[in-house]
């Protein structure tokens, strides 16, 4: 084991600033809406305020009197949960090098978008920096409420710096508006005492087809993976994206009947077909559960899902290891994205606080020694590829027995492919999931499933087909 690194200094003693300390349970570096990444589990995300400020404003950031050059002297910066107070760990660090105040509120994550949402589009009372998912950029961008940050970011020569695939959801008309944060590489958790007492070798799992034929060693009472109802759009999307797929063409037609979401769709059956999944609600009781007694040995997912893990099976510590996600076919590619936030700037601010706020995002965000504290505090994969340098990714971690875990998702981190999110990536989630389930009813062949899935799509969102 190697020792904690000088960043991991900036820890808990840290973090009484702001909101305080909630409940980690389930909170540990994922994002929302079958989407996870920083600060939620896919719900609406534990126990943060309400949406009014916490010091029970509008949660504007008050007056614009200079500090500095052209910089407000104090910022308001949003976030949920975890992340939220990952970035009290950066506002103290920033606080302490610059004459400027930064206060960081927390809020429960769907309280928080909405808010943010109703303030961006009233053109007051947003903050100078908030959380941004990826899936919710281009929705976001759109009304025209974000500020771009394309000079700031050419100015900084930071983008080679970050790994690339996060750019694309960012990135409207060719301007950019947000900065990265963190990203959720993939990667299969598996238990490892129950792969060993059935002869099944992680190793030797290259493709979707071998480890279907691994998880038939189990016995009837344990299964491989969970495949639940209400989560096959997610699971079809990380498969989807392993491919290169996007939902919809730059010209904008629909695009998620081509063969690539066939073979998603026809890998999704085929795993339903040879009774190797399980059927359990995630993120439940029951689901956890699972894991706990190993009844579920398998776990697709992605870096941040090792936070999650650690809070709430803290005795199966120990008996984890990663391997890739399996191609889906033998030589393909196995790197994925799930999940992934940034921090963006609200237009309707000063140009001051807009400064402030730049200033603050690049410093938190764009400086290694930032990242790495908030990935080594709260297990938010830093989307900064600089960082993968640093020793703590070779570092031989003892939740995973020994496995050098980190430094497998910082090569998966660079290999994943960047995906296309719009304002209508909902609907293609909606009705990939409803055909997708109809499809493992029985009613309808995958070559339907995705068929009908994209004629729903250009009906509802007035598109043509690819």
């Amino acid at each position: 084991m190697t020792d904690k690194p000088d960043y991991a200094r900036y820890g808990r003693r840290r973090l009484m600033k702001g909101a305080g300390l909630a409940g980690l349970a389930g909170l540990a570096g994922c994002i929302g809406t079958g989407d996870p990444g920083a600060g939620g589990d896919g719900s609406d995300g534990g126990n943060g305020n309400d949406g009014n400020g916490s010091d029970g404003s509008d949660g504007s950031d008050g007056d614009d009197s200079d500090a500095g050059g052209n910089m407000a002297s104090e910022v308001n910066v949003w976030g949920w949960d975890v992340a939220a107070r990952a970035l009290m760990i950066t506002a103290e660090e920033y606080e302490s090098e610059n004459d400027a105040t930064v206060s960081v509120e927390e809020f429960g994550r769907s309280a928080m978008k909405d808010r943010l949402q109703t303030n961006l589009l009233s053109g007051s009372g947003a903050p100078a920096v908030s959380m941004l998912e990826s899936v919710d950029g281009p929705s976001l961008i759109d009304t025209g409420s974000v500020a771009p940050l394309t000079d700031e970011i050419d100015e900084a020569g930071i983008k080679d710096d970050f790994v690339s695939g996060k750019w694309e959801a960012l990135t409207v008309d060719g301007d950019i508006y947000a900065l990265p944060w963190d990203t959720g590489p993939t990667a299969v958790y598996y238990r490892r005492s129950v792969y060993d007492e059935h002869g099944i070798d992680p190793d030797g799992i290259e493709t979707w087809a071998d480890f279907i034929e691994e998880g038939q060693k189990l016995p009837d009472d344990q299964y491989m993976l969970n495949l639940p109802e209400g989560d096959l759009s997610g699971v079809w999307r990380y498969q989807f994206r392993q491919l290169s797929g996007e939902p919809f063409l730059e010209s904008g037609e629909v695009n998620i009947h081509n063969e690539k979401s066939l073979r998603v769709a026809r890998n999704i059956k085929e795993i339903y077909d040879a009774d190797i999944a399980a059927n359990i609600e995630g993120w439940t009781s029951a689901w956890f559960s699972a894991y706990g007694d190993a009844t579920i040995a398998s776990l697709p997912s992605a870096a941040w899902m090792e936070g999650t893990l650690r809070a709430e099976l803290p005795d199966t510590a120990g008996d984890w290891g990663v391997f890739k996600i399996p191609a889906l076919e033998s030589g393909g590619p196995r790197a994925s994205n799930w999940g992934g936030s940034n921090l963006m700037i609200a237009d309707q601010v000063s140009d001051e606080k807009k400064g402030r706020g730049w200033d603050y995002m690049e410093f938190s965000l764009a400086t290694e020694e930032m990242q790495l504290a908030m990935y080594d505090e709260y297990g938010l994969f830093p989307a900064l590829e600089t960082t993968y340098d640093d020793p703590v990714f070779d570092e031989e971690l003892d939740f995973y027995d020994g496995q050098p875990a980190r430094a497998l998702f910082a090569e998966v981190a660079q290999e994943a492919p960047g995906y296309r999110f719009t304002e209508d990536t909902p609907e293609v989630s909606q009705a990939i999931e409803t055909e997708l389930q109809r499809m493992i009813n029985g009613e309808q062949s995958a070559e339907e499933a995705v068929q009908t899935a994209a004629e729903t799509v250009a009906e509802n969102t007035d598109r043509d087909l690819a």
